[in-house]
């Protein structure tokens, strides 16, 4: 019997098995863009552009994943421990709103926080613009017609096309993965008919300069201290087929050509004092290259990421109308269109590769597209599920190199939350609370009702953590391993017995962004509590990471044996309320918020494995209660990880609702933190505003569907809904262990599938609902 079975996973390349992404991937309209939630991002992990393929002028935003204002700043509160005595005293007698009033006062962050100049803001470039001239009797009344606009996902190149007075104008767009240069190609099919003028600019602190048919703007940002910030520039040049080209004072124009090719070059002084140096030449490098080229060494470099992982969910193929009425229709008919969760799920995979890379920054709560100077939360790292959410997508994604840049930023972190920890704690190792940026903030926020949850150390350790148990690299683990136990070491030391459960629990603390009512009946309410439940989870997976890292490199037994006795007083993953709920808090409080955004309280079941129907089934049903609770609406990355937490508890049926209900159009911009998420025309997610943690989270929440790895097995299908049952086939997903997996099924039941690994190794697999040992191939 066992040899039958290894033979089916030992069939290297089966007809319908081995298959490349056959369908085209491109979001297109058939009119420009009428706002910035409707162009099409492109970007190469450093330079982003977003064009909007205007007739008459184009705008295109540019961006540069490293351009922040602000500067490094200590505003930790050193006086700030000497009040904990007395948080905690009025939080063990019930006086939580009390305890509040303290920390808002005196255990807070010095100084404005993350309002502040000082803290900075990750900003946009600019704009450039581009001016057309048809020649027309009247330039206000210029007719097209065949407007044609995309992004194909496949490529990561963009496309515009029309019609005007009999002349097809096309352009195509891409930020390369190869000479690390934004490039634009303009055509005419009729010789002579390119006339245009090319300008830039920001809303502030710039400058333009034009001179030897170079267009070039630079600026210093503000650092909230002298004005003397991060500097940047952006330099543009023209190559010409026919026509010429000549500057005014701040532009770049160019008469009678029929082709021309836009280099735009860029960089900030981040990490690299000879940035204008390098920004021109890279552009001279990149002039030099035949465009064609340019562009396949672009196409390869950019799809050895994006090839590695191919999915086909099997019914009608429907590409045949613009996106943003492909969107809609889905919302309402969702079974109609197979392909659309594929096309979202790789344009997910699109982003990540195209907002970061190995040696940079991490994608940012709006990955790399900006078109403002105060981006929404300033468009930082939020450390309470927004940046992990980012990059849950990328190790079952195949994409697994992505993570690295976080790892690199959270080390950056430590020496300044070591500061933290000792000025609010006078505890060991480092802390950060819920937000940091490129200078390494730890410190608590400036309003207690969100500022104070300090798990958000913890919970960056996870996903450092993930990388190591999906690729199993053993040299990165112990790269990382100071991190993970400076980060253990702090939550050990601050810990403190509740009298009332005998329990080990944080004190002063909060469930983030959530609040209660006091059970005094005096109507008061509060968000700082003693140990909520996501406090005690991502310290129970973390000193259980630690004790794993440990064994594996051999390291700090006696440490490790202090976390294990810690680990039995540390209250359970979940405490059932009266009402069949897990409770968000230590006490049974009543909620200000039924239907809160946040649901912080199922950490457990995702990302971590402390819940799961398998082992926890009590657990598992009491988290399906608090989802109903909550109810389904919110914000998009609320519904993004309700997909997930539905698919890690096995019902496929209301994550596929949850994913068509995410699939609500919308042109919204406004700040908004209740119901009412859904995605722009151009697949962006819609808070609103534009934040991109909801796109990951939904990544990462559709793949839950399609293979899980985190309960001791590899299970396929775990979650897929009926509509996707009859036929299906996926390529390259990775499972924990660093395994690859291809699989094909046919009536919601594996056909056939190949598990490989970088050495021959059992492996046990849960295969149409039986769990079996079998024998992964070498890659």
């Amino acid at each position: 019997m066992f040899k039958k079975f290894l033979l089916n996973i030992t069939i290297v390349c089966l007809p319908g098995l081995c298959f490349a992404q056959s369908q085209p991937l491109r979001i297109w309209f058939n009119r420009p863009a009428d706002q910035w939630e409707e162009t099409l991002p492109l970007g190469n992990g450093r330079l982003g552009m977003m064009p909007d393929g205007g007739v008459k002028k184009e705008t295109i935003t540019l961006n540069d994943i490293t351009l922040w204002s602000g500067a490094p700043q200590d505003a930790n509160n050193y006086e700030a421990y000497k009040k904990l005595p007395q948080i905690r005293a009025l939080l063990l007698a019930g006086k939580n709103a009390d305890a509040q009033e303290i920390i808002d006062k005196d255990f807070i962050c010095k100084g404005p926080g993350s309002a502040g100049v000082s803290y900075g803001c990750y900003q946009t470039m600019g704009n450039l613009n581009i001016a057309f001239d048809y020649a027309a009797a009247d330039p206000k009344d210029i007719k097209y017609t065949n407007y044609h606009r995309e992004l194909s996902v496949n490529t990561a190149v963009a496309k515009c096309s029309y019609v005007v007075d009999g002349v097809t104008y096309r352009r195509e767009y891409f930020t390369s993965f190869g000479d690390d240069i934004s490039i634009i190609k303009l055509s005419a099919d009729k010789p002579g008919k390119l006339n245009l003028s090319l300008t830039m600019d920001r809303p502030e602190r710039f400058t333009t300069t034009s001179q030897n048919n170079q267009l070039e703007m630079f600026g210093q940002l503000d650092n909230g201290i002298d004005g003397k910030g991060m500097r940047y520039v952006a330099k543009v040049k023209a190559s010409l087929k026919g026509g010429s080209q000549s500057v005014t004072s701040n532009s770049l124009v160019i008469k009678n050509a029929t082709e021309a090719i836009i280099y735009i070059s860029a960089g900030t002084d981040y990490k690299q004092l000879n940035y204008d140096q390098k920004v021109s030449s890279t552009l001279i490098a990149a002039m030099k290259k035949p465009y064609n080229q340019e562009k396949q060494q672009h196409i390869s470099n950019y799809q050895k990421l994006f090839n590695r992982v191919t999915v086909n969910l099997g019914g009608n193929y429907r590409d045949t109308i613009p996106t943003d009425l492909r969107l809609a229709n889905f919302h309402k008919t969702p079974k109609a269109d197979n392909a659309l969760p594929v096309l979202y799920y790789q344009f997910g995979r699109y982003l990540s590769i195209c907002s970061t890379r190995i040696g940079l920054l991490p994608p940012n709560l709006q990955g790399l597209w900006a078109n403002q100077i105060v981006t929404p939360w300033t468009g930082d790292y939020h450390l309470d599920i927004n940046v992990q959410m980012n990059h849950w997508p990328v190790e079952v994604s195949n994409l697994s190199e992505l993570n690295l840049p976080l790892a690199e930023l959270v080390k950056g972190m430590v020496k300044n939350g070591e500061k933290t920890a000792k000025a609010y704690y006078n505890a060991d190792g480092w802390v950060a609370h819920v937000i940091t940026n490129i200078w390494g903030w730890t410190e608590p926020g400036e309003a207690a009702s969100w500022g104070i949850c300090k798990v958000g150390s913890g919970w960056l350790c996870d996903n450092l953590w993930q990388h190591y148990d999906f690729t199993n690299d053993k040299k990165y683990l112990g790269d990382i391993y100071p991190v993970l136990k400076g980060s253990a070491l702090f939550y050990s030391s601050i810990l403190i017995n509740d009298p009332k459960t005998g329990w080990l629990v944080t004190s002063p603390s909060s469930s983030p962004e959530n609040g209660f009512l006091i059970p005094d009946g005096s109507g008061r309410h509060a968000s700082i509590c003693m140990g909520p439940t996501i406090d005690n989870q991502i310290i129970r997976e973390l000193f259980n990471n630690v004790i794993a890292a440990g064994k594996v490199l051999g390291k700090d037994a006696a440490f490790c044996k202090i976390l294990q006795e810690k680990l039995k007083k540390l209250p359970p993953p979940g405490i059932i309320a009266k009402d069949g709920r897990i409770q968000e808090w230590l006490e049974d409080y009543a909620e200000i918020e039924p239907h809160h955004r946040c649901i912080s309280h199922l950490y457990g079941l995702y990302p971590a494995s402390l819940i799961t129907p398998e082992a926890t089934p009590a657990l598992a049903e009491a988290s399906k209660k608090t989802l109903e609770a909550r109810g389904d609406d919110g914000p998009s990355f609320a519904i993004a990880y309700k997909i997930a937490w539905w698919a890690r508890l096995h019902d496929g049926e209301r994550a596929y609702k949850l994913f068509t209900d995410l699939i609500h159009p919308t042109l919204a911009t406004n700040i908004n933190y209740g119901d009412g998420g859904g995605i722009y025309p151009n697949m962006l997610s819609a808070g609103p505003p534009f934040q991109i943690d909801g796109n990951f989270g939904a990544t990462a929440a559709l793949a839950e569907m399609l293979i899980q790895s985190h309960a001791g097995f590899i299970e396929l299908l775990p979650s897929v809904p009926t509509n996707w049952k009859q036929k299906g086939e996926v390529r390259g997903l990775k499972a924990r262990g660093n395994f690859t997996v291809d699989f094909k099924w046919q009536n919601g039941k594996i056909t056939n599938y190949r598990i490989t690994s970088t050495q021959p190794r059992k492996v046990k697999m849960k295969i149409n609902g039986m769990v079996k040992e079998v024998m992964a191939q070498k890659a």
